[in-house]
């Protein structure tokens, strides 16, 4: 079975407050592709941090005037990943994309995996996550947004399970 990694990033983190999904990004060999997700109206008075805005440099303008809606981000994303693995590096992702479905008013697609459960699955120890770590740093410095962080994460499951690694610098569309 395919492997896809997924990332989301949020409003905020819950310790902030109530937190919604507002990108999401997946990737698998190399490739990514990712969605801005527009507030939906349940999300009124949901938490937006300054922080998270910092962190990812996505303001609350933005993503309300180039996010999509959440019903075709979880159709698309539904679609991308049918019959996929999905694997995040939090077990908060399966939170923002149950977060999602919900405001989509359909049942939540899949499940995600947590990055643990492949690391068992290979045996991996200390001493080979922290080369993947290595590995996936010098070939996605760039992180918190969603595409480059599932990039990051897929890179590291590559290595981990020594697959080999197609480079691209520009992110792709998944086909």
């Amino acid at each position: 079975m395919t492997i896809l990694t997924i990332d989301f990033e949020a409003s905020c983190l819950p310790r902030h407050g109530l937190s919604y999904p507002i990108e999401v990004g997946i990737a698998c060999d190399g490739k990514a592709r990712s969605w801005l997700i527009r507030p939906h109206d349940d999300w009124a008075g949901w938490y937006w941090s300054d922080e998270a805005e910092t962190l990812h440099g996505l303001s609350l303008d933005q993503v309300n005037r180039e996010g999509l809606p959440a019903e075709t981000v979880l159709a698309e994303l539904a679609a991308a990943c049918d019959g996929r693995r999905m694997v995040a590096d939090s077990m908060i992702d399966q939170y923002w994309l149950d977060t999602l479905a919900d405001a989509a008013g359909q049942p939540t697609p899949f499940l995600i995996d947590h990055v643990s459960f492949l690391l068992d699955e290979h045996r991996a120890d200390e001493q080979r996550i922290g080369a993947a770590v290595a590995y996936a740093d010098a070939r996605h410095a760039e992180r918190h947004r969603a595409a480059s962080d599932a990039l990051w994460l897929s890179a590291l499951l590559d290595h981990i399970s020594a697959r080999p690694v197609v480079e691209h610098r520009a992110l792709m569309r998944l086909t």
